[in-house]
């Protein structure tokens, strides 16, 4: 029997990856996708929901699935202040989380962060450990943390940061732990969609240098 699938932060580096994956695999009947502006697909399978973060809560009978693939997040510099960051990267995967177990689903994919832990004292580290935890205690028969580590890949933006960094890791990745090496989003994508289909059970960490391996 096939699955539904739940997708938040579909128009990202990674979501957007992982949603051609899924509209491709033969696991899924429907692929529910969630977005701010209406998106341009044509396939049967896809529905879009078109909401902000904060109007969640008016579609829970809408975001019943099986399988929910979390790809929400931001930066600093992007949400402007410590506020708007917590309410993208924890708020909003928190409240996902819930509502997604309150209809019904089994398995939820997080996107995390390398060296996320709830009690470092760098705070972009300590919000991506505190929602791993606010979920874990959500209660799914399985959530998948994935930590990976710098991503690169088509943005849609550019950034200084991620340039300066491919010319690093061009040169001298082969000096840096796998654990620590810049990642391409499309082995995350890979890794998020190959995960669900495991038969997995509990709360298990996937660190970046497992990902490379997708």
């Amino acid at each position: 029997m096939k699955k539904i699938a739940l997708l938040a932060g579909s128009t990202g580096l990674v979501g957007r990856q992982v949603l051609d994956l899924l509209l491709k695999s033969d696991s899924y009947s429907n692929v529910i996708a969630l977005s701010r502006k209406k998106m341009s697909i044509e396939n049967p399978k896809f529905v879009n929901i078109v909401c902000s973060l904060s109007e969640l809560a008016a579609y829970a009978n809408e975001l019943r699935a099986d399988d929910v693939f979390c790809c929400l997040g931001t930066t600093i510099k992007q949400a402007k202040s410590k506020e708007v960051f917590r309410a993208v990267d924890y708020e909003a995967p928190w409240l996902l989380a819930k509502m997604a177990k309150q209809g019904g689903a089994k398995k939820f994919i997080l996107i995390s962060a390398l060296g996320a832990d709830k009690e470092s004292s760098l705070f972009y580290n300590r919000v991506k450990g505190e929602v791993e935890q606010a979920i874990a205690a959500v209660g799914f028969e399985c959530f998948h943390i994935l930590r990976p580590s710098l991503l690169m890949g088509p943005r849609t933006e550019k950034r200084s940061g991620e340039e300066a960094a491919k010319f690093f890791f061009k040169f001298l990745g082969w000096a840096v732990p796998k654990k620590y090496q810049a990642i391409e989003s499309i082995k995350v994508a890979r890794a998020m969609v190959s995960l669900a289909r495991e038969t997995s059970r509990g709360t298990i960490i996937h660190e970046s240098n497992e990902l490379q391996t997708y």
